[in-house]
C-alpha cells in the first residue's frame, strides 16, 4: 500500500458511511483461509493473518514455507523474564512481515488446568499472574513491531475434547479470578482504552473480535454479542441472505451491522498505517536465547544414547502450531557436535513412541530423482472418476494437508495421485501408515498395500476429523527402490445407498519406519547401558501426542518409555533423562536416575539447546512455570477433566495448580517454580514497604537480596541473572490491588478485606524461606478493572 492511499487517512466513520451493505457484510467474513476481505472501490485492503505461537507459518498448509521454530510457551515461561519474552515478541514480527502477514494468532492466554489438555503446550503456565505478564510481552514485542497480536482463547478454553460443542460450567469467583486475570492483565499493561460492551467489559478491550477457525455458531446471536468477524472464509454464516434476513426481520438493527463493520475498518487501517512506518527489523540473533534452558551437567568417556526422541524431529506441538522448520538439530545431532573429542557415543532406540508412524519425506525421490513426491491433480467425470490433470506439485511433506489450497479448475470431488520412490538403508520389514480425511489406498511396487478407502475407522488426525492409521508391513532391501503410490480423493465413505459428499476437511498423511520387536529392543538397550559410563535416555511426547484437536489419554509417557528408562537406570545408575514435552507427564522412575532434564519443545535449535547443558557450557536457570504432579490422581482437575454429557464442571474452582497442591496438603513430585542449577545461592534481607493507600490504588512493594540466582514470588516475580560466585543483587517487586483482593460473588465486585497480609518470597511455590508482613487498614470493593 502507498503512502498516498487515501484509506490511511480517511476517517473510519466516514467510511462507513460509504459501504453498501453488501460491502459491509463482506467486511465481516473473510474469503479465504488467511485474509479478510478487501474492498476495492474505496481502497481497502485485506490483511494477512498466519498462525502462531511459536513460529509463522505463512499463508499455506499445503506448499508451507520454511519457518524459524522456537520454543513452546511453557519453556519462555519457566525463565520469568518479561524482557525476553518481548524479544520473542519483535522476533516473530520479523517472521511475519518476511511472511507478508500482519496479524499473528497468538498468543495462547489460557490457564494449564490439566497437562492433559492438548493445547497445554501452547498456555504459559498455570498461573493466571504469571501468564498475563508474559502474555503482555509477547503481544508489546508484537505491536511495538507492527504486527498484531491475536491473544486467545477467550475464555476458559483449557480442553479440546468435544471443544466445538462443550458448555464450561465454573463459578463466577474462579472466572474472574483466575481464566480471566491473564487477559486482564495483559491488557492492562498493554493500556487500552475503554470497557465495551462486548462480553469482555471486564477485560477493557477495544480491538477487533474475531472467532477461531469454525467457532462462530449463529448470525444475529453472534454480530449482537460483538464478534466483528467470522473465521475462516467463505464464511458460513455471514452470507448476504442470511445477514440481510436478520436484518430485515430486525434481530439484528443496521446500527449494530455498522458498529462491526467499523471495528474491521479500524482493525485494517490501524495495521496499514503502521505497517508504512516501520520498516522491516534486521533479525535479532535469538539463538543465544533460545538456547538458555533449564538442565543438568553430563561428562563421561563413552555414552549410551537411548530413547524414541533421541533422533527424532521433535519441535513442536501440533494442531496450528505445527509447522514446517527451516531445518532441525535433533538430540542426538547435538550431542554429537557438541561432546568433547575424547568422548565416544553410541544410539539404540530402545523403543518406539510415535502414536502414528514417522512421514517419509526426507526417505521419497519423485519419479525425476528430486527429493519428497510428486502430487498430480485431477477433475473428476460424472461417475467420479478422474478424467483431467489440472496441476502438478513436487512436496516434500508426506503429511499432506488441502484445508487451505486447491488449484484451479478442479470439479466438486476430485482426486490426487501421489507418486514417488523410496529407499531404506537396512533389509527388514517395514511398516507403512496411511491416515486420510477423504479416501486413499496405497500400493507399494505395484501391490496394493492398504486400503483406507472402502471401509473406514474413525480417528485423531486432521484436527480429528480424519480416518485411523490403517497399517501394513513390507519387507524391504537396504538399497532397492521401491515405488511408493497412492491414490487420494476428497469425498468421505458413505454407507451403502447414500451419496458420497466432499470431506470438509481434506489430507493424506503417509508414514513408515523399520518394523521392530519390542522386547528385544528394550534387552539390546540395557545390554548396551552397561557397557558404557553413562545413560543419556531422551524421552517424551511429540506433535500427535500433544496436540489441537484431541486431549492426552493419560499421564504416562507413551509406549514402553518408562520401561526403557527403567531398564538402562538399572543396568547403570549414571542415568540422565531428557523429557520432551510441552507440560507435565508422569516420572515413576524418577528415584533410580542420577538427573532429570525437563527439555520442553525447543524448536530448530532444540538437540543445540540440550547438548550445551549437557556437557556444561550453559547453567541451567529456569524455574518450573508448573507443578508436576507425581500421579494422574493428583492433577487438580482429574475427576472433571473433558466433557460429560456435553457440560465440563470446573469443580477444582479457584484452587489450580500449585493452590490445589497447598490446600489440599498433596505433594506433587516437583513444585511450581522449582529448578536446579550449578551453583548454590541464598535469599535474605526481605523488607515490605506499603501499602501506599488502602483503597484500590494500593501498591505494595518488597525487596530481597539474591546471592547466584533468580528469585520468584506468587503475586510478583523478579530476576536475577548472571551472579558471579559470591556476588549478590537486590530484586525488587511489587503488585497491586489484586494482591490482596478476591472476587465477592454476592456482591459482584472485587473486595480486598482489613487485614494482617503475608508476603512470602522463596524459589518455589514449596521452598518460602522468607516471610514479612503489612497491614490493610480499611476494606475495599470495585468493579471493572
Amino acid at each position: 500500500m502507498t503512502a498516498n492511499n487515501p484509506f490511511l487517512h480517511i476517517n473510519v466513520e466516514e467510511l462507513v458511511s460509504k459501504l453498501s451493505q453488501e460491502e459491509k457484510i463482506r467486511l465481516l467474513g473473510a474469503p479465504n483461509w488467511w485474509n479478510t476481505n478487501k474492498i476495492d472501490r474505496l481502497g481497502v485492503p485485506s490483511v494477512r493473518m498466519s498462525d502462531g505461537p511459536n513460529g509463522v507459518r505463512g499463508s499455506s498448509h499445503f506448499l508451507s514455507s520454511p519457518a524459524q521454530c522456537i520454543p513452546c510457551a511453557t519453556r519462555w515461561d519457566q525463565l520469568f523474564d518479561p524482557e525476553l519474552i518481548h524479544e520473542v515478541g519483535s522476533f516473530l514480527a520479523v517472521e511475519a512481515k518476511s511472511k507478508s502477514a500482519t496479524v499473528l494468532l497468538a498468543p495462547t492466554c489460557n490457564i494449564q488446568r490439566s497437562p492433559l489438555g492438548g493445547r497445554s503446550f501452547e498456555s504459559f503456565s498455570e498461573d493466571p499472574h504469571l501468564s498475563g505478564h508474559l502474555a503482555a510481552a509477547y503481544v508489546s514485542g508484537l505491536q511495538d513491531n507492527g504486527v498484531a497480536a491475536t491473544i486467545k482463547h477467550y475464555v476458559a478454553n483449557d480442553q479440546e475434547h468435544e471443544r466445538m460443542a462443550v458448555d464450561t460450567i465454573l463459578s463466577e469467583r474462579a472466572l474472574r479470578e483466575i481464566y480471566l486475570m491473564p487477559f486482564m492483565i495483559a491488557q492492562r499493561m498493554l493500556d487500552h482504552g475503554h470497557i465495551t460492551e462486548f462480553t469482555v467489559p471486564i477485560v477493557g478491550f477495544n480491538g477487533l473480535v474475531m472467532s477461531d477457525w469454525y467457532g462462530t455458531y449463529s448470525v444475529d446471536i453472534a454480530l449482537n454479542a460483538g464478534l466483528d468477524l467470522e473465521m475462516p472464509g467463505p464464511p458460513r454464516w455471514r452470507q448476504p441472505a442470511l445477514v440481510n434476513h436478520a436484518l430485515t426481520s430486525r434481530k439484528l438493527l443496521p446500527s449494530t451491522l455498522d458498529l462491526r463493520a467499523k471495528t474491521v475498518l479500524d482493525f485494517v487501517q490501524k495495521l496499514a498505517k503502521t505497517s508504512q512506518m516501520l520498516s522491516l527489523a534486521t533479525e535479532k540473533n535469538v539463538l543465544g536465547t533460545i538456547r538458555r534452558i533449564n538442565k543438568s551437567c553430563l561428562k563421561k568417556k563413552n555414552v549410551l544414547v537411548v530413547g524414541p526422541n533421541a533422533q527424532a524431529r521433535v519441535i513442536s506441538g501440533g494442531g496450528s502450531a505445527f509447522l514446517k522448520p527451516s531445518y532441525v538439530i535433533t538430540p542426538w545431532d547435538g550431542i554429537i557436535a557438541a561432546k568433547p573429542k575424547d568422548v565416544d557415543v553410541k544410539f539404540e532406540v530402545g523403543c518406539y513412541a510415535h502414536k502414528f508412524l514417522p512421514t517419509l519425506e526426507n526417505l521419497l525421490k519423485t519419479p525425476d530423482g528430486e527429493a519428497g513426491w510428486e502430487a498430480r491433480f485431477y477433475t473428476h467425470d460424472e461417475n467420479q472418476q478422474p478424467k483431467d490433470e489440472v496441476a502438478k506439485f513436487v512436496l516434500n511433506d508426506t503429511r499432506v494437508k488441502l484445508n487451505d489450497f486447491l488449484p484451479e479448475g478442479l470439479t466438486s470431488s476430485w482426486t490426487i495421485k501421489l507418486k514417488g520412490t523410496l529407499k531404506v538403508d537396512k533389509t527388514a520389514p517395514f511398516e507403512f501408515g496411511l491416515t486420510v480425511a477423504g479416501r486413499a489406498k496405497l500400493w507399494v511396487n505395484g501391490k496394493m498395500t492398504i486400503d483406507n478407502w472402502t471401509h473406514q475407522r474413525p480417528g485423531e488426525f486432521f484436527y480429528g476429523q480424519g480416518s485411523a492409521e490403517e497399517k501394513a508391513v513390507v519387507d524391504l532391501k537396504a538399497g532397492e527402490p521401491v515405488d511408493i503410490y497412492v491414490e487420494y480423493d476428497n469425498l468421505s465413505p458413505a454407507p451403502k445407498g447414500v451419496q458420497m459428499q466432499p470431506a470438509l476437511m481434506r489430507g493424506v498423511r503417509l508414514g513408515g519406519a523399520e518394523k521392530i520387536d519390542p522386547e528385544e529392543a528394550l534387552k539390546t538397550a540395557a545390554k548396551a547401558a552397561a557397557e558404557v559410563d553413562a545413560v543419556i535416555a531422551v524421552v517424551g511426547l511429540n506433535h500427535e501426542w500433544e496436540s489441537e484437536g484431541f486431549d492426552r489419554p493419560t499421564l504416562s509417557l507413551p509406549g514402553r518409555q518408562d520401561e526403557l528408562i527403567k531398564a538402562v537406570a538399572k543396568a547403570n545408575k549414571n542415568t540422565v533423562v531428557v523429557v520432551q514435552a510441552g507440560s507435565a507427564v508422569s516420572m515413576p522412575w524418577a528415584d533410580d536416575v542420577t538427573g532429570i532434564l525437563q527439555g520442553w519443545y525447543l524448536g530448530n535449535e532444540a538437540g543445540n539447546a540440550i547438548a550445551d547443558v549437557l556437557f556444561g557450557k550453559v547453567n541451567p536457570s529456569g524455574r518450573l512455570p508448573i507443578s508436576l504432579p507425581k500421579r494422574e490422581e493428583d492433577i487438580p482437575a482429574h475427576l472433571s477433566f473433558g466433557s460429560e454429557m456435553g457440560k465440563v464442571h470446573y469443580r477444582e474452582d479457584v484452587f489450580v495448580g500449585y493452590k490445589y497442591y497447598q490446600a489440599r496438603k498433596v505433594a506433587p513430585l516437583f513444585p511450581f517454580g522449582y529448578g536446579l542449577s550449578y551453583t548454590t545461592f541464598e535469599l535474605s534481607d526481605l523488607k515490605v514497604e506499603g501499602p501506599s493507600s488502602h483503597d484500590s490504588n494500593l501498591e505494595v512493594s518488597a525487596s530481597i537480596t539474591v546471592k547466584n540466582t533468580g528469585s520468584l514470588e506468587l503475586r510478583a516475580f523478579g530476576k536475577a541473572a548472571d551472579l558471579e560466585p559470591g556476588a549478590s543483587t537486590t530484586v525488587k517487586l511489587s503488585f497491586g490491588k489484586y494482591g490482596v483482593s478476591f472476587w465477592h460473588e454476592e456482591d459482584g465486585t472485587w473486595r480486598a478485606d482489613a487485614g494482617e497480609y503475608s508476603v512470602l518470597v522463596g524459589t518455589s511455590s514449596v521452598d518460602l524461606p522468607l516471610s514479612a508482613s503489612f497491614k490493610l487498614k480499611q476494606t475495599f470493593s470495585w468493579r471493572g478493572l
